[in-house]
């Protein structure tokens, strides 16, 4: 055991020096005789390219609408399993078992909720048709920005869980609309609390 630390440490220097020498070459610029240099303009250092290839653009959009889906239905679960169904089953009234128990955790979904909807429709901007469907929707988005605090304090009422369900309900037509279909997928307790 006593051998083997100094044999660490070395391969730990010896990796670190590696990868400081490959990060300094590649940060250099090899102009066309070969050699490098630093400080060269941006401009003259690299040739734009003339354009983008329709398979990179193609699968930025897919990786758009995959990231959509998935953010949305997280959403979409977190809503309706700890805000949607307690409120329905009247958890969410004075004097109900559970009651504060059920308010933190729709407090901690509304957050994500509002959270994951917000990354979704960052996502939907990585596909031209997706964009145009949910683009309305922001100010939908938005109006959900403090409604953890009202769910957590127990002062939500009828016509906040409506405006949940409708931005949800938006999100999910606007992906079917656009070939990103969004299915409820409900997170983890630890996923809401982050």
């Amino acid at each position: 055991m006593i051998r083997s630390l100094p044999f660490r440490r070395s391969l730990v220097a010896l990796l670190l020096s590696c990868s400081v020498l490959v990060s300094a070459t590649a940060c250099g610029d090899s102009g066309s005789d070969g050699a490098t240099r630093t400080g060269a303009s941006p401009s003259s250092s690299v040739p734009a390219p003339a354009s983008v290839s329709a398979s990179a653009t193609a699968e930025r959009q897919r990786l758009a609408k995959t990231r959509f889906v998935a953010n949305a239905g997280l959403a979409a679960g977190a809503t309706y399993q700890w805000i949607v169904k307690p409120y329905r089953a009247g958890t969410f009234k004075k004097g109900a078992e559970g009651r504060t128990f059920a308010l933190v955790k729709a407090g901690l979904a509304g957050g994500f909720a509002y959270n994951r909807l917000k990354a979704a429709a960052e996502n939907a901007k990585g596909d031209p048709l997706l964009s145009k469907a949910v683009a309305p929707l922001t100010a939908g988005i938005e109006s959900l920005r403090g409604m953890a605090a009202k769910l957590r304090d127990g002062e939500a009422g009828e016509g906040d869980i409506g405006a949940f369900e409708s931005v949800i309900d938006s999100i999910k037509n606007a992906g079917k609309s656009a070939g990103a279909e969004v299915t409820d997928k409900v997170p983890s307790t630890s996923q809401l609390t982050g």
